[in-house]
């Protein structure tokens, strides 16, 4: 029943006779953003139908195509919900964005795992490189044995072994992730989200707020999301990190007082509204003078900050292992530093950007 259900409001929805959505400032707020709304509906069941006819069982994505749209889709009717949430009925608005949040996080977490590994092996082969063409060569003054081959030093000697204690670590969080994945698309709680988001494709709850004319309430609620960005980023040490390589994030994950989560916790929330600023320019584009690419741009790094970031607490974790050889230690170690430049970095590209406009 569930599924006939699905299958006709798609089928409703794709419809090519049916009337297309109001974008721009044409009709009232609640046109344009039931529209926005019935559009990333319809991607999301576009790409659940892709994903079981992919072969993918009790409902779950067959293809990562298919899981890397529906958790799009998903992103984008919960931030939509939540910049706009004055136009929707609470009571219906609030417990869906909670659900898709859900959705959207049970997908990421495979692919976010599988990134983390192929960055820390390529990060550890870029460093054992980089100690090889650093190293001197040895001539010996009289004869004797034959110089030490290249590669020898205490980089490449604990490379091999940290990459494998991660490679085991991070291949094993990624299967617990897919299982997870599984058993959650499997479940009713992603069953009950996919009827709400069928219901979505064909119907959305408005309140009387959302009857006023798109130009001055949509306005008004895009304008609050872009304020609560520039908040958060001004509240940030932007003179600081303006500064290349001023070591502040390398100090903040080695000190008791200020451990590294703190420290980047204020840049996330940054991110997380960047992503909100950067929908609600979806749902009701208008231009305030800020050149198109920005904020892709500002998204971009921000992004490599948080893998970066991510990173580093992934080889801390694989530092606490018990009894690892001192070589070990001391390639996850140089790699950590590694990963918390690449934070630095990524903090000061932003501050350039921001700053820009």
């Amino acid at each position: 029943m569930a599924q006939r259900h699905r299958d006709t409001a798609f089928a409703q929805a794709t419809d090519p006779r049916a009337e297309p959505p109001v974008t721009g400032c044409d009709g009232t707020a609640g046109d344009v953003l039931a529209g926005y709304l019935r559009e990333q509906a319809t991607t999301f069941l576009r790409a659940l139908t892709q994903g079981e006819g992919d072969g993918g069982s009790g409902g779950a994505p067959g293809t990562p195509d298919a899981a890397h749209q529906l958790r799009r889709s998903a992103r984008r009717i919960g931030s939509a919900l939540h910049t706009y949430g004055p136009l929707t009925d609470t009571a219906w608005s609030e417990p869906l964005r909670a659900e898709l949040g859900w959705l959207a996080s049970s997908l990421a977490r495979e692919y976010q795992h599988s990134a983390r590994l192929a960055r820390l092996l390529s990060a550890l082969h870029r460093l054992s490189s980089a100690e090889v063409e650093d190293e001197p060569t040895l001539v010996p003054a009289q004869p004797g044995p034959p110089p030490p081959a290249p590669g020898g030093g205490p980089l490449a000697v604990g490379g091999a072994r940290a990459g494998a204690l991660l490679e085991r670590q991070l291949t094993l969080a990624r299967t617990r992730a897919h299982s997870a994945a599984l058993q959650a698309m499997g479940s009713s709680r992603f069953h009950a989200v996919a009827d709400a988001v069928a219901v979505l494709a064909s119907e959305v709850s408005l309140t009387a707020a959302a009857e006023a004319p798109a130009d001055q309430t949509l306005t008004a609620l895009t304008e609050r999301a872009h304020a609560r960005l520039a908040e958060a980023a001004g509240a940030l040490p932007l003179a600081r990190a303006g500064q290349p390589y001023n070591g502040d994030t390398l100090r903040a994950a080695l000190a008791a007082e200020l451990p590294a989560e703190r420290q980047d916790a204020p840049w996330h929330r940054v991110r997380i509204l960047l992503r909100l600023s950067r929908y609600a320019r979806e749902v009701f584009p208008y231009d305030d003078g800020e050149p198109e690419t920005r904020p892709a741009s500002l998204a971009r790094v921000l992004e490599q900050h948080r893998e970066a970031a991510e990173a580093a607490e992934a080889v801390t974790a694989a530092a606490r292992t018990p009894r690892i050889a001192p070589a070990t230690a001391y390639a996850l170690g140089v790699l950590h530093a590694d990963q918390r430049q690449e934070v630095e970095q990524a903090r000061f590209a932003f501050v350039h950007l921001w700053l820009r406009a």
